[in-house]
């Protein structure tokens, strides 16, 4: 069975006011006195009212959840010998003016994409997917393209904006977009091409390294895995593992087309892109847009062609009956983004929906 590790990025809120709080160095200082490897589990981001914290890669999926509930609850023990809250939001509902890193490359970066580094101030989850080889995971990313956008609808926890309702479910989508590499992706072919291709953007100057290469999914370049980028990072710890059980789902079921000889749906980058701003802004609401017709659809016909899709490989890691249920829950009751927009429509004003979220993320610690 392939194995699944997460990157979850957490924001750092003041415990009184729910404000993003820039202190994130601080935070990994008592990690690092606490006995935590800094760098290791977790890390510094762009900004500092950031944190990120990377699981073990693991197989079972009850497993994750332990490990995700787990580290959250260390990340809030650190975060509070700093006066700070986390709460796995994918954007700030309140006002911020974000305080940048130091570092050569951050610096870079800011010289670089000027106001678009300033607003990064976004909470993604990354799931990691085990592949043996470069060649297997680029038939992986080729035949994943259609499917991703519904990881970013159900995963969709940023409604809010610079003390603002959007409109979008996944707001966080669409400012994380700016950057000139991200978003769908072309079909390449081989690992040859996808190297190539690599090289080629680098060549430009645009980008400095390839850690800048933001594709929805890329090759890791330090894990032999498949990276998935396009989830908002969740409220709740459940949902990022529904997430990364769909995600294990659709790398296993593409490798085995590939294998089979196969060939991945010649869907262009310019059409998955409208198909991905459509899942940013409906959320589970819908519409959507089908991952096979390209056409429009309700949140249910969109789901089930993804559960049809990756039935088997669902069930032969025993994961498809948590996948059914998982799904029919949060298309019942919603996901993050709705969830913050109920606590405001109950009279929560931005700043107490803030440390609601806070305590959502951390309850099950």
């Amino acid at each position: 069975m392939r194995t699944v590790g997460v990157e979850e990025e957490l924001m750092l809120v003041e415990a009184r006011t729910g404000e993003p709080l820039a202190v994130s160095s601080a935070v990994l200082a008592s990690a690092a006195l606490r006995g935590d490897e800094a760098g290791d589990t977790f890390e510094k981001e762009l900004h500092q009212e950031q944190l990120e914290f990377s699981t073990r890669p693991m197989t079972g999926m009850d497993e994750l959840l332990h490990e995700i509930v787990r580290l959250r609850g260390e990340a809030l023990r650190y975060a509070r010998d700093a006066g700070a809250l986390v709460a796995a939001l994918a954007t700030s509902p309140l006002p911020v003016e974000p305080s940048r890193h130091l570092g050569l490359r951050y610096r870079w970066m800011a010289e670089q994409f000027a106001l678009t580094t300033r607003e990064q101030l976004t909470c993604g989850c990354h799931v990691h997917v085990a592949v043996d080889s470069d060649e297997e995971g680029v038939a992986v990313l080729d035949r994943i393209r259609p499917w991703l956008y519904l990881l970013n609808a159900l995963s969709a926890n940023s409604p809010f904006w610079q003390g603002q309702d959007s409109g979008y479910s996944s707001y966080r989508s669409r400012v994380w977009n700016r950057w000139p590499s991200a978003g769908p992706y072309e079909l390449f072919g081989s690992a040859e091409r996808y190297h190539a291709q690599v090289e080629e953007m680098l060549a430009t100057g645009v980008l400095r390294d390839p850690g800048m290469i933001y594709f929805d999914a890329r090759l890791s370049a330090g894990y032999p895995t498949v990276e998935i980028r396009v989830a908002d990072v969740c409220l709740e710890p459940a949902t990022t593992v529904l997430v990364a059980t769909l995600a294990r789902g659709l790398v296993e079921t593409a490798a085995r087309a590939w294998r089979n000889g196969e060939a991945p749906a010649r869907i262009s980058a310019g059409l998955l892109r409208l198909a991905s701003w459509r899942a940013a802004r409906s959320g589970l609401q819908g519409p959507l847009v089908h991952p096979v017709t390209m056409r429009e659809t309700s949140p249910e016909e969109a789901f089930d062609a993804l559960l049809r899709h990756t039935e088997e490989a669902l069930r032969d890691s025993g994961d498809l009956e948590a996948a059914r249920e998982g799904i029919a829950a949060h298309l019942a009751r919603g996901g993050g983004a709705d969830r913050q927009r109920a606590l405001r429509d109950e009279g929560l004003a931005l700043d107490k929906v803030v440390l609601a979220c806070a305590h959502i993320t951390t309850a099950a610690s």
